[in-house]
C-alpha cells in the first residue's frame, strides 16, 4: 500500500529491472481503511469486527488495535477486556469503538475504521408517574449510558408517528398513551445506538375518589374527608370544596378554608360540621399546575333538625312497604326547594324526579324506595332522612328525626294492614331487649347509651305470619340543647352581683371609714370579686 516500504532478496538474474519496477507500481494502492462491524449473537452481548480490504486472514500479516471513546486514546490492552491484536472483541463497557489494522516493521498503520457505538440508550420521564391525566403533558428525556462526553443527536418513536432526526433533541413533551423509544447517533456520523426499551404512557380521565368519615354525624361532630387518586403518586395537592346548591343547574363549588394553595396531606378536618352538606375535591401537579377532574359530590348527613331547612316525612316513620306512596315536605327560610335522593348504589337524584313536586312537597306516584333523603334551597340543606322500603309483612316503627336526651321514644311493630303487633321482641343491636309492655318498646328518658340499630320480631302472630322480623333501624340520640332561659338568668345574676359590690362601696365610703381600712377591705373585696366573675364565666362557657 502507498506508504508501505517492501524489502526485495530475490536476485534478478533472470528479470528485467523495468519489469519488476512495474509490477511493484501495480501493487501500489491508497492507504487502506479498516472496516468494523457490529453483531449481537445473543441479547444483551455485542460482537465487534475488524478487517482490512477483503480478508482478514492471518495470512495477510495484519494485526488489529481498538479504541474506545476517542481515536487519539492509547489502543485497549488485555486488561481493559480484549485479546490484543485480535480480529473480534466482545466489550462488556458500552461506548464508541474505533479499530485499525497494522503490519510491519516498522509498523504500517491503516486508517481507522468509521465509530461503531455499543451503549444502549435509556428513556426517562421528567416525573415518576405511571399514568397521567388527560390535557396534562410530560417531558420524557432520552439519555445515551456511558455516552461519555460524545456529542448526540437523537431520534424518537412515539404512538403517532417515527421521528428520523426530529426532533433531535433529547427532551419531548407528550399527552398520549402509548410507546415511547428512543436511540442516539453521534454527531455528524452514521453509527447509532440501538433503540432503547419502550417506555409507556397511560392517560386517565378519571376523578380523584372522595370519602367522608362519618357519613352521619350529631351536631358538632368532626368530619374527616379524604380525596384518593388512582394510581398514587407523588407531586400531588389537594384541593377542598363544599357544594353549595344551584337550584336550576347542579352546584357550585366553593373552596374551603386553608384549601387555596391545596394541601400536600389527601386528608381534610372538618370541625363543628352542624348540618346536612355535600362536599368535593380535586387535585393538582407540575408547573403550571394541571388539575384533575372534580371528584363526585358525597354528602356529610345530619338528622338533626335545621329551623332554616327541614324535611318532613309522611308516614312519620323510616321503614315503608314498598307499595306505599310517600310525601316528602320542605319547610324554613325559602320559598323554593329542591327534594334530593342518594340511592344506596350511590347515585343522586335531583328535583323529585320519582316522583311529582306539587309546592314545597315531593309526592311519589309510585311505590317508595329506598334511599337518604333532603331537602335544599339556595341557602341551605335540611336534616336527611334514610328511609328504607321493604317487600316482607312487618316493619320497625321508629322515629325520622333523632330524639334528643332526656325525651321519650317509641317504637312498635307494623303489618302491611298498619295493625301493630300485640306480642312482639325488640332487639337492640342483635340483643334481645327486655319488655314488660311486648305491644311497643317505651323508653321514658334517652340517653346516649340508647342509641343503636333496632328491629323487631313478632310472637304470636296471625296466622301464616309467625316469626315476623323487621329490618334495623338506626336510633339516633343528640344532645340536649342548654336552655337559653337558664342562661339569661345565670347572666343577670352575675350583673346583679356586680352592682350589688358597687352599692357596698358606696356605703363604705359614705361612713368614712379610715382609708387603711378601706383600702385592705377593698382589696380582698375585689379579689373575692373577680374569683367569683371567672368561676361563672366559665360555667357559661362550658355551658354553651
Amino acid at each position: 500500500y502507498e506508504g508501505e516500504s517492501v524489502t526485495l532478496t530475490k536476485e534478478l538474474q533472470e528479470f528485467n529491472i523495468v519489469s519488476v519496477m512495474n509490477t511493484l507500481n501495480y501493487l501500489r494502492e491508497t492507504q487502506p481503511k479498516a472496516q468494523l462491524s457490529k453483531d449481537s449473537p445473543v441479547e444483551g452481548s455485542v460482537t465487534l469486527t475488524c478487517s482490512v480490504g477483503s480478508s482478514s486472514s492471518s495470512s495477510s500479516g495484519w494485526k488489529y488495535f481498538w479504541y474506545r471513546d476517542k481515536k487519539t486514546s492509547e489502543p485497549l490492552k488485555p486488561g481493559d477486556g480484549v485479546l490484543p491484536q485480535s480480529g473480534s472483541i466482545s466489550p462488556s463497557d458500552g461506548g464508541v469503538y474505533w479499530c485499525r489494522g497494522g503490519r510491519g516493521d516498522p509498523v504500517y498503520y491503516t486508517e481507522y475504521s468509521h465509530p461503531v457505538v455499543t451503549n444502549r440508550a435509556v428513556v426517562t420521564l421528567q416525573k415518576n408517574w405511571p399514568e397521567i391525566y388527560s390535557g396534562e403533558t410530560i417531558s420524557l428525556t432520552c439519555g445515551v449510558k456511558e455516552g461519555g462526553g460524545s456529542e448526540w443527536e437523537y431520534e424518537w418513536r412515539t404512538p403517532d408517528y417515527y421521528t428520523p432526526q426530529h426532533p433531535k433533541g433529547s427532551v419531548i413533551t407528550y399527552a398520549q398513551t402509548g410507546d415511547y423509544s428512543c436511540k442516539g447517533r453521534l454527531k455528524d456520523e452514521a453509527s447509532t445506538t440501538e433503540w432503547s426499551d419502550a417506555v409507556t404512557l397511560k392517560t386517565s380521565r378519571m376523578s380523584p375518589v372522595l370519602t367522608v368519615s362519618p357519613s352521619w354525624t350529631s351536631p358538632g361532630d368532626s368530619v374527616t374527608l379524604t380525596c384518593s387518586v388512582e394510581p398514587p403518586s407523588a407531586g400531588w395537592r389537594f384541593f377542598w370544596y363544599q357544594a353549595v346548591p344551584e337550584l336550576s343547574l347542579y352546584y357550585t363549588y366553593e373552596l374551603l378554608a386553608g384549601s387555596t394553595t391545596g394541601t400536600v396531606q389527601d386528608s381534610y378536618s372538618l370541625h363543628g360540621q352542624t348540618h346536612t352538606a355535600g362536599y368535593v375535591c380535586r387535585a393538582g401537579r407540575g408547573d403550571p399546575v394541571f388539575y384533575t377532574l372534580y371528584s363526585d359530590v358525597k354528602f356529610v348527613w345530619s338528622g338533626g333538625v335545621n329551623p332554616a331547612a327541614s324535611l318532613t316525612v309522611s308516614p312519620h316513620r323510616l321503614q315503608h312497604f314498598s307499595t306505599e306512596s310517600l310525601s316528602l315536605s320542605c319547610e324554613g327560610n325559602s320559598t323554593e326547594w329542591r327534594v334530593m335522593k342518594a340511592s344506596n348504589y350511590g347515585h343522586v337524584y335531583i328535583g323529585c324526579n320519582w316522583g311529582q313536586m306539587t309546592g314545597s312537597t315531593c309526592n311519589t306516584d309510585t311505590r317508595a324506595s329506598s334511599g337518604v333523603y333532603w331537602c335544599e334551597s339556595a341557602t341551605q340543606s335540611s336534616n336527611a332522612a334514610n328511609i328504607t322500603t321493604h317487600s316482607g309483612d312487618v316493619i320497625l316503627v321508629s322515629s325520622v328525626h333523632p330524639v334528643t336526651e332526656g325525651h321519650s321514644v317509641t317504637l312498635g311493630c307494623m303489618l302491611r294492614t298498619k295493625e301493630l303487633l300485640d306480642e312482639v321482641d325488640f332487639y337492640k343491636n342483635d340483643k334481645l331487649l327486655p319488655n314488660p309492655l311486648k305491644r311497643e318498646l317505651f323508653i321514658s328518658a334517652v340517653t346516649k347509651s340508647d342509641e343503636g340499630f333496632y328491629k323487631c320480631r313478632g310472637r304470636n302472630s296471625p296466622p301464616g305470619l309467625e316469626n315476623l322480623t323487621s329490618a334495623e333501624s338506626w336510633l339516633s340520640v343528640e344532645q340536649a340543647a342548654t336552655s337559653s332561659v337558664f342562661l339569661v338568668l345565670l347572666v343577670v345574676g352575675l350583673v346583679s352581683g356586680v352592682l350589688l359590690i358597687i352599692l357596698l362601696l358606696l356605703f363604705l365610703r359614705r361612713y368614712r371609714k379610715s382609708k387603711g381600712e378601706i383600702f385592705s377591705f377593698l382589696k380582698t373585696l375585689m379579689a373575692n370579686v373577680n374569683t367569683s366573675i371567672r368561676e361563672q364565666a366559665a360555667v357559661v362557657e362550658m355551658l354553651l
